[in-house]
């Protein structure tokens, strides 16, 4: 009888291992456009994989993928892991007023799930400027993206979702006018990122209420040729909120860094503000006189943990 027990007891400790060992298990898809993968198209594997708490990776080989992406709502702990940032291409063209589209549903990528993490890709709308044109449009909320390329012109990143949170490590983001946008909290750390046209970075709609919203550290900034006026922002809505800290400016940043998109209001519920950048941009003496410089002891607070709360993440 205690054999019996004994042995009853194995089998159920064996089976509990085994199923937390299960639910660790990471699920990987592969996605080849010449067709030797599980599947040829992203959204083709996105569709086949359902809600589940183990984390999904859908690995994509080098390749151009021409298709219009959407990460549905109840979509979580995905991982999009590409062969190569330069050669593995996510691409569409849509653009406001094409036919009836307009600038929310232009983009190539939309990412609705939470905790997804974006790895190795570059997301692409490849409309010239015949109107804004989103490439990636992110409303999950933590959601993270690494060594990852985000190319557009107008409305390039559209970081939006009230109170979601995202993290771009490592990307390089490119486009003209209002090229990130949207009304999420969101930092970028280490990024590159190119004006090309004498127009505006950001043009964020921070909710009310909230404590950070675009939060740029240790980034880089350039300039394609003949652009020489550009602005760090202007607020899309009341309590815009945007912070460059550790920045590197070149000299097409005009001298007042900001814009009130000819809303004086506005000027009393944005906050913008800047804390150590170099370069021949990041001279303030000439900066709007609402903008911020912030204290040794202000800029203390701008940390990818303290913002993102980023060790509660489940991919990052």
């Amino acid at each position: 009888m205690r054999k019996k027990l004994h042995l009853a007891w194995i089998i159920v400790f064996a089976c509990t291992v085994l199923v937390a060992c299960s639910a660790k298990t990471k699920t990987r898809i592969v996605v080849a456009a010449d067709g030797s993968g599980d599947y040829k198209t992203i959204q083709e594997a996105i569709d086949a994989v359902s809600k589940t708490d183990q984390t999904v990776e859908i690995y994509i080989k080098n390749g151009i993928y021409k298709e219009k992406i959407i990460v549905p709502t109840e979509m979580d702990n995905v991982h999009f892991l590409g062969e190569d940032p330069e050669k593995t291409v996510i691409t569409w063209d849509d653009y406001s007023g094409k036919d009836d589209i307009n600038t929310f549903t232009s983009y190539t990528m939309q990412i609705l799930g939470n905790d997804i993490l974006v790895e190795n890709l570059t997301i692409e709308n490849s409309e010239g400027l015949r109107g804004q044109a989103v490439s990636l449009d992110v409303r999950g909320d933590r959601c993270t993206f690494k060594n990852c390329r985000i190319v557009g012109n107008q409305d390039t990143l559209y970081a939006a979702g009230k109170g979601t949170h995202q993290y771009y490590k490592n990307c390089h983001i490119e486009g003209t006018t209002d090229f990130i946008f949207g009304s999420a909290t969101a930092v970028f750390k280490d990024c590159d990122i190119l004006c090309k046209k004498n127009s505006y970075i950001t043009a964020a709609s921070t909710p009310q209420g909230s404590q950070f919203g675009y939060v740029f550290l240790n980034c880089k900034f350039s300039a394609a040729p003949g652009v020489g006026k550009v602005f760090l922002g202007r607020p899309w809505r009341d309590y815009a909120n945007v912070v460059y800290l550790n920045c590197d400016f070149g000299d097409f940043i005009r001298p007042e860094g900001w814009h009130n998109w000819s809303k004086p209001e506005r000027e009393k519920t944005a906050f913008y503000a800047e804390h150590h950048n170099t370069g021949a941009g990041a001279d303030t003496a000439q900066r709007v006189a609402w903008s911020h410089q912030l204290t040794n002891l202000q800029a203390q607070k701008y940390t990818v943990g303290n913002i993102l709360n980023l060790n509660q993440w489940k991919l990052k």
